[in-house]
């Protein structure tokens, strides 16, 4: 009989192991990938793809007056995936700063604390690994040459190196009141456990904290308030001294400081995702890997369409200027091809799949005005705990 088990394993179709497959954990499903090429490659089969485990995914974001941090499940298998951060030391007194690609970056202190004692702490809430980082050279001197505001950001992309994550400080030239500039750049590197200092990096536009930014193969993409997209990469050079490269893109349509769009990535290349047409559209591009700076249109959504009214935008009395904008563009999942979106008059967190055109309510009472797209990793976290 023993023998005969083998065999009755392999006489199954692959329609039947795949219906096994597609009811497992993700997690197991990796596992289960790596011992069977058999396996492996219905990964890779248009077929059967859509049916299989995927990676989990969800909504990071952290309420109104500071509340606790939180992850909106978008997957049915991420049971294992502590999205509160109950793991960290002092979890509830945690300020959300960002996520990118599985791992989240939060500190300790802010704004009701002395500048001094803020430290931002990285962690994944998949494998519920963490470590602290060094407290930045602009947080030593609160109130010296250093002090200014900064715009910070995470940077982390497995497929190009699982090993190294970076974390961006751009200090924020500021005039009464408004940001004109950038004039100093530290970078946390995870390989060196330092960070890096460049004062000679300068940019004439503005980089919001709230604006939608990406990394991939080992480059920053930051949305700015002049409509476009600034990319920063050659962070090695840093090291010895020399700045990192740094350049601008142009987005594919005509920019409006009052809508928002996201950035979302797929196999390697960047999409971003944005209204057009004073929001009454919403057009998907794909940045070409074969013509530099070049797009190419992936979707163009119809908006009242997929909202179910026509109220898409509110103008002033006159009629001369676009006051808001009725929805918020929250993600993009572009594996999935679903586009998650905030509706500021019902109040509700949807998700709109663009090839069904199927409008489905996520949550009710959105109580963020920014949510984080988050996908598990379940690699080691870089560096050790410090």
């Amino acid at each position: 009989m023993d023998s005969e088990k083998p065999f009755a394993a392999a006489s199954l179709t692959d329609d039947l192991l795949v219906e096994i497959l597609c009811r497992v954990p993700f997690k197991s499903f990796c596992r289960f990938k790596c011992v069977c090429k058999a396996w492996l490659a219905f990964s890779s089969d248009p077929h059967y793809r859509r049916k299989l485990p995927k990676t989990p995914t969800g909504l990071v974001h952290q309420g109104l007056y500071m509340t606790g941090i939180q992850l909106v499940s978008l997957s049915p298998n991420n049971e294992e995936i502590n999205g509160a951060l109950t793991f960290l030391p002092d979890y509830k007194h945690l300020e959300f700063v960002d996520c990118c690609n599985g791992l989240v970056l939060c500190k300790h202190g802010g704004k009701y604390t002395f500048p001094h004692t803020c430290r931002f702490i990285v962690c994944n809430p998949a494998t519920r690994e963490w470590r602290y980082l060094p407290v930045p050279e602009s947080h030593r001197h609160p109130c010296g040459a250093n002090a200014g505001c900064y715009t910070t950001i995470l940077a982390f992309d497995p497929s190009w190196s699982a090993q190294s994550f970076y974390v961006f400080n751009f200090r924020e030239n500021i005039k009464n009141s408004w940001v004109y500039g950038i004039s100093r750049l530290e970078v946390f590197s995870s390989d060196l456990s330092t960070w890096l200092v460049d004062d000679a990096w300068s940019w004439d536009g503005e980089i919001v904290v709230s604006k939608p930014h990406n990394f991939i193969g080992g480059a920053l993409h930051v949305h700015t308030s002049s409509g476009e997209i600034l990319v920063v990469d050659g962070l090695n050079r840093m090291s010895s001294g020399i700045s990192p490269n740094k350049l601008t893109i142009k987005l594919p349509h005509d920019h409006c400081r009052l809508m928002d769009g996201c950035f979302g990535q797929s196999s390697g290349s960047l999409l971003c995702a944005w209204p057009e047409e004073c929001g009454r559209t919403v057009a998907v591009f794909s940045l070409d890997a074969n013509r530099p700076c070049k797009w190419s249109l992936k979707h163009r959504l119809t908006m009242p369409d997929a909202l179910g009214r026509d109220n898409i935008i509110e103008f002033c009395g006159d009629g001369s200027q676009i006051l808001q904008c009725s929805y918020r563009i929250a993600a993009l999942d572009s594996e999935r091809e679903v586009l998650f979106l905030v509706d500021k008059e019902t109040n509700r967190l949807l998700s709109y799949d663009i090839n069904t055109m199927k409008l489905s309510e996520i949550q009710d009472g959105c109580l963020t005005r920014t949510y984080n797209y988050y996908v598990a990793c379940y690699s080691k976290l870089p560096g050790r705990a410090m």
